[in-house]
């Protein structure tokens, strides 16, 4: 290992004994201590999560403001070297906690994605579920500047669904996609050897065409994964399936139209959707709290700064990426490029 490594290995390590340090004081300051201590207790599949009061208030009552921004897939989570829009696991930790956390009375969720993964977007949806029916407690959603697939899909359970005129929403239903770059390939003299232990083993993976019966296997999925998704609106929204289905199509939808056709309730922005949460449940004195981005911390932003400067090249990034990522298509709750 050269000099430069060493010495970036050597200021990591220094990073780390000092962040764990400047971060626990931190926390203390910036947190209820009260219940960032009870959130340490040895419970039963607690969570350690660090909390930011956005507007102070009674302890006793508080709202979760949670925010999902980006595209909902399961990246991994970020480090002090790189870092994700949307963390998955993490924000599916928050949920956990807001489960077992007795004095969350009432949750915001304010989205700002085009959707994402099928599979990330139910299990969201699942917990929001859960969470209505363990703790019994209201759930707002105010839409960004897009709320779309996805987006929407994890909105649907909401009791109140707040969206400015402007958001783009709607994009109900379900997208695979592929590139068969078979042709080019043969103008290029790239010959394909494939052995396989059965006809559709390489089907829709881009070497070669995609058969008619290959594609009715596929749409037959996407098929069933569609009407999950209309389900999840009916049960959410209190809509019959011709109803939700009218804009079940894929086609987008601004604020104003969203709210015609009964995808949201009202026009209005992130304070009207707290402050309407607040009189609506007679929470005008809680405590508006959100769980702390890792990306906050002393040690992410430090570490971002060592990464630029000991850590691989623009160009080192793009191949590893290249070469190590496995692009195989994917049923997605995604308006937009893939």
């Amino acid at each position: 290992m050269n000099t430069k490594r060493w010495v970036a290995l050597i200021a990591a390590t220094v990073l780390l004994v000092f962040s764990i340090g400047l971060n626990a004081i931190l926390a203390l300051f910036k947190t209820d201590f009260l219940n960032s201590f009870d959130t340490m207790l040895p419970m039963s599949g607690a969570v350690v999560v660090n909390e930011n009061v956005v507007e102070p208030g009674d302890w006793d009552k508080r709202i979760a403001l949670l925010t999902v921004s980006g595209t909902i897939q399961d990246l991994g989570s970020g480090n002090g070297w790189t870092q994700v829009e949307y963390d998955h696991q993490m924000f599916m930790q928050q949920l956990d906690t807001i489960l077992m956390d007795e004095s969350v009375q009432a949750v915001v969720l304010a989205v700002n994605s085009p959707g994402g993964g099928v599979i990330e977007s139910a299990e969201i949806h699942k917990k929001l579920l859960e969470i209505k029916e363990q703790r019994q407690i209201p759930i707002y959603v105010s839409m960004g500047t897009m709320a779309a697939s996805g987006g929407y899909y994890i909105a649907a359970p909401s009791d109140k669904i707040f969206a400015l005129k402007e958001t783009i929403t709607g994009s109900i239903g379900v997208i695979m996609q592929g590139i068969n770059y078979s042709e080019l390939a043969e103008k290029l003299g790239v010959k394909f050897e494939t052995i396989k232990s059965g006809p559709h083993k390489d089907m829709f993976g881009g070497s070669r065409e995609t058969s008619p019966e290959e594609r009715a296997m596929l749409q037959e999925m996407i098929d069933e994964m569609y009407e999950e998704f209309v389900d999840v609106v009916e049960a959410g929204r209190g809509m019959s399936e011709a109803d939700v289905k009218k804009v079940a199509d894929g086609r987008i939808l601004g604020g104003s139209q969203a709210l015609k056709a009964g995808l949201v309730d009202e026009i209005g922005t992130l304070d009207d959707t707290i402050a309407a949460i607040r009189a609506d449940f007679s929470l005008e004195d809680a405590e508006l709290f959100e769980y702390a981005k890792q990306d906050e911390s002393f040690a992410a932003l430090f570490g971002m700064k060592v990464g630029s400067m000991f850590g691989p090249s623009v160009e080192e990034r793009f191949l590893t990426r290249v070469l190590t990522t496995h692009n195989a298509p994917r049923a997605m709750y995604l308006y937009g490029d893939f």
